[in-house]
């Protein structure tokens, strides 16, 4: 089996260097030729399915990428991170320390806990497995449930401080499982 994960295009709030959980929006112009970039890269890859995060940044980002050539399935399991009160604020208002570490597992601010994260991406990862064992599977998604499906699929310990850096907009990972 093969799973390539791909985050999102660039959207304005991206841009701005603004925190954005949940909030629904389009990707702005250097986006979409982020993802025009990443299809032309990915034009001769087969993908038997595309499951992505039923937020409109990862619809249009997977349509670009792979527009009709595989069925595309949203997946609620994938969508952000909630970060509550942080939504639309600078980054540096958000302490990634204590929001990125299960021992911790802080839910302070209406921030979706690290546990909850790690559940449902584990669950829709059990999920993939299982279903589509020997197929080549798209996931479109968001830093942090990129993050986390990562720290699954390269099998690392998922205690203490989880954050490993940033993922970039269309950012492209392949594994082999």
């Amino acid at each position: 089996m093969k799973i390539t994960l791909v985050r999102h295009g660039e959207t304005e709030e991206n841009y701005e260097g603004n925190l954005q959980g949940r909030k629904n929006v389009l990707l702005n112009d250097t986006g979409r030729r982020q993802c025009k970039r990443l299809h032309d890269r990915i034009i001769d890859k087969k993908y038997d399915y595309c499951y992505m995060s039923p937020l409109v940044r990862c619809v249009e980002t997977a349509m670009i990428l792979i527009g009709d050539r595989v069925e595309m399935i949203p997946d609620k399991r994938l969508i952000e991170r909630e970060i509550g009160e942080f939504e639309g604020k600078p980054k540096d208002t958000y302490d990634i320390k204590l929001y990125w570490n299960l021992e911790l597992d802080k839910n302070d601010d209406g921030v979706e806990p690290i546990k909850e994260l790690i559940g449902r991406c584990q669950d829709f990862y059990n999920y993939i497995i299982e279903k589509h064992k020997d197929e080549s599977i798209l996931i479109v998604t968001h830093s942090a449930p990129y993050r986390v499906l990562r720290h699954i699929l390269f099998n690392h310990d998922l205690s203490g401080d989880l954050f490993d850096g940033n993922i970039v907009n269309c950012q492209i990972e392949e594994f082999e499982i």
